[in-house]
């Protein structure tokens, strides 16, 4: 309901004045020292946090099922973080121009953020998301934070090219000075008074697949040598 009391659908007009986040996990999956997540998160009144799991490579021979299981397990320790602070990851299977705007518009989304990717692929991938969210009035916000530097500022001060050995990339940093100090923030505060709707059947529509959904034989499988999350480390 609005301050006048009437009911507001969410994505309408007299909506808009309310942020309704979504965060868009891609390689950088934590919560902590997460610039994107930090700002989206900002005054947000709602918040989903999702994963794009695109079923083709999930079927590409390039790509073996060791690293499956560890980018699962990296999913499924989110899931569970995310879970102590009433909220969950919504794994959305698709190719993300196709399935995200179509949520977008279900969860009356207003504010897009993520973690800048700098890959050729990505960048142009990000691009058509970006104008499809303009095209719905959804305000997007990137940062960078999967590299150390700006890599656009590291070509800005190499006269606008990347740099092609590594003695002048080395060259080039050393005028910039040091990269930014990881963000301090609380990762309780910054979830403190925020919702996440969650509907019954979460686990069935947006659950953490297993590798055997993804159509992975996994009869024989050795145990893993390293475990995908967040590492524990005992004093």
């Amino acid at each position: 309901m609005n301050e006048e009391g009437q009911n507001v659908k969410p994505g309408s007009v007299a909506d808009r004045k309310e942020k309704h986040l979504v965060h868009w996990f891609r390689k950088g999956l934590r919560l902590h020292d997460n610039p994107s997540l930090q700002d989206g998160l900002n005054n947000a009144k709602t918040f989903r946090c999702v994963f794009v799991l695109d079923p083709w490579f999930a079927g590409s021979s390039n790509i073996g099922i060791n690293k499956w299981r560890f980018l699962l397990q990296c999913l499924q320790d989110l899931d569970r973080t995310l879970q102590k602070f009433n909220s969950r990851l919504f794994v959305i299977r698709g190719q993300p121009a196709d399935a995200l705007p179509k949520l977008f518009k279900e969860w009356g989304t207003t504010y897009l953020s993520f973690e800048e990717d700098p890959e050729p692929f990505g960048q142009v991938r990000d691009n058509n998301i970006t104008a499809l969210c303009k095209e719905l009035g959804i305000t997007v916000v990137q940062r960078v934070s999967h590299t150390l530097y700006d890599l656009h500022s590291i070509m800005d001060k190499n006269g606008g090219k990347a740099p092609l050995t590594y003695h002048q990339f080395l060259g080039v940093i050393a005028s910039m000075g040091c990269p930014p100090q990881p963000v301090q923030s609380s990762v309780t505060s910054i979830f403190e008074g925020l919702h996440s709707p969650i509907l019954e059947g979460h686990d069935n529509k947006f659950g953490v697949p297993t590798l055997e959904e993804l159509g992975f034989e996994t009869e024989g499988l050795l145990a893993p040598v390293w475990l995908g999350g967040r590492l524990t480390i005992c004093l």
